[in-house]
C-alpha cells in the first residue's frame, strides 16, 4: 500500500513539474504520536446521573417479531399440482 502511494506521489509530482515529495509514513507517525496527547474521555453531559429530575430521552418499544404471522395449521396442497405450476412449459416445435 505504501509503495502504491509513493508511486502515485512520484507520478503526480512528475506530471505537475513539482519536486516536492510528501512522506505519508511520516504523516501517519506524526498523527499517531499526537493522538496520545488527546484526552482519554470527554465530558458528555454535566448532569448528575443520580439526579431524578435529569432529562432523559423517551423510551420506546418496537417488537422484533411484529410482522410475524402464524401459518400453522395449514392443509398441505397436493404436491403434483404445485410442482406442475412452477415447472417451465415445454417448447412447442414449429
Amino acid at each position: 500500500m505504501l509503495t502504491l502511494s509513493g508511486a502515485e506521489s512520484a507520478a503526480s509530482s512528475a506530471v505537475s513539474g513539482r519536486h516536492f515529495r510528501f512522506h505519508w509514513p511520516l504523516l501517519a507517525a506524526t498523527a499517531l504520536a499526537l493522538s496520545g496527547c488527546m484526552p482519554a474521555t470527554t465530558q458528555v453531559a454535566a448532569a448528575d446521573p443520580a439526579d431524578p429530575a435529569a432529562k432523559v430521552a423517551p423510551v420506546g418499544y418496537r417488537s422484533t417479531i411484529s410482522p410475524y404471522t402464524n401459518l400453522r395449521p395449514a392443509a398441505p396442497a397436493p404436491w403434483r399440482g404445485r410442482n406442475d405450476a412452477v415447472t417451465p412449459q415445454p417448447k412447442q416445435d414449429k
